[in-house]
């Protein structure tokens, strides 16, 4: 595949990179090529691991590398997260946090923790970024001084440090939003540590060091495959399975203080794996138009948050989500297509992630091959659609979108 190399991307333009909506021509992404942590993934955990299967893990790869291809063949910079966490680790503070959030003193003990930590300090930054991202079992341990109770009643192959296979959805861990970047805070804690190592990416690659932050409350979850960018200045989130009504609103609000946005639209949507982000249901494929599951657009509504004028934030609504966001976005309507042709093809290939497209420009967007009548009415709509195959990534439940952090697109104009 094509990606720049850890040395190339440290010899790439300064430019501040933005994202200012979900169309705009796509500059830079950041991927995650799937890898060992994978194979982590078996019948006992996969489902505590946030798995619908135990996926192939080479076919996996081939999937992802001709993802990643066909943006490269689009112009577009792709970014791997292992290779941008391996530089950021050279910084001896990064792997100071890194090391911190590997090592769960509370599950391990203090003796067993310690033995881990020491062992960890001596790796070198691949050595490292491999433990952080692909974990580790107790057999993996470095042997320890004297008797562990914690490490006789653990099973071999239990994990000491939990492996993170859900990587490979770089969309969730951080949105960027203008100029800054927003560090989000993930629900599950199959997913608690990969914040940490996003954070780290953009605190200490020599790459983000002048990036500014938004969102400073992360105590709240959110996560950004529930933050759609529908225009500039103009912000959905999803509230539901992930994303929590407190975490939107300190999203917004932090949006709202610091400019980012003119309109938060709050989008309740239902509580179930199937509809898990926004972004599972509703994606930007042109500038006024969206791929939509038709079995909720017209139920879907939200509650439009604006600045009041006096430093607080006004929610006004229910209203429908279709009107707040044309409203919103300065248009007359916002066309909707909707995902199959039929209520079981469309239940099949929302399953399938139909409606997770990801925009590399408007009218121009990458979708798994598979939802074949969806990516016909997408082109009967005059959207052109890069077809990849899935069969193997979609088991965690993610697409083109879910697959893909926008770190720059080019201001639409």
């Amino acid at each position: 595949m094509t990606a720049h190399t850890i040395a190339e991307t440290e010899a790439l333009p300064d430019a501040a990179p933005r994202v200012d909506s979900e169309v705009g021509p796509l500059r830079t992404v950041l991927l995650h090529r799937p890898g060992n942590e994978l194979k982590r993934l078996t019948p006992r955990n996969n489902d505590q691991l946030l798995f619908d299967g135990v996926p192939w893990v080479g076919r996996a790869q081939e999937e992802h590398d001709a993802f990643a291809a066909t943006l490269t063949s689009k112009g577009v910079e792709v970014l791997l997260l292992g290779d941008v966490l391996v530089q950021a680790l050279e910084d001896n503070r990064a792997r100071i946090a890194g090391i911190h959030s590997a090592v769960n003193e509370r599950r391990l003990g203090i003796d067993l923790a310690d033995a881990l930590r020491s062992h960890l300090t001596s790796l070198d930054a691949p050595q490292l970024a491999h433990v952080l991202m692909t974990g580790m079992t107790f057999e993996e341990l470095p042997a320890a001084e004297g008797a562990s109770l914690v490490r006789k009643m653990h099973l071999p192959i239990d994990f000491a440090v939990d492996p993170l296979p859900n990587l490979l959805f770089t969309r969730d861990s951080s949105v960027w939003v203008g100029d800054r970047v927003a560090i989000t805070s993930l629900a599950l804690p199959a997913r608690d540590r990969e914040t940490t190592l996003t954070d780290l990416i953009y605190a200490y690659h020599p790459r983000f060091r002048r990036t500014g932050r938004a969102y400073g409350a992360h105590s709240a979850p959110l996560e950004g495959g529930d933050v759609l960018l529908l225009a500039p200045g103009v912000i959905a989130i999803g509230v539901g399975e992930r994303t929590t009504p407190a975490g939107a609103e300190s999203f917004a609000r932090s949006a709202l203080a610091d400019g980012l946005a003119h309109t938060v639209l709050a989008v309740p949507i239902a509580q179930e794996r199937a509809t898990m982000h926004l972004d599972t249901v509703c994606t930007m494929v042109d500038r006024d138009a969206v791929v939509m599951y038709p079995a909720i657009s017209d139920a879907l509504t939200a509650y439009p948050l604006r600045s009041d004028g006096d430093g607080g934030v006004r929610v006004d609504g229910p209203v429908p989500f279709l009107e707040a966001a044309a409203e919103a976005m300065g248009i007359e309507r916002l066309r909707v297509i909707d995902t199959g042709l039929d209520v079981v093809t469309a239940e099949r290939e929302q399953w399938d992630d139909g409606n997770n497209t990801l925009a590399v420009a408007p009218g121009l967007v990458v979708a798994y091959e598979r939802n074949v009548e969806t990516n016909a009415r997408l082109e009967d709509a005059g959207v052109e659609v890069l077809r990849i195959a899935g069969s193997e990534l979609g088991s965690g439940r993610g697409g083109p979108r879910c697959m893909s952090c926008p770190i720059d697109r080019a201001p639409l104009v």
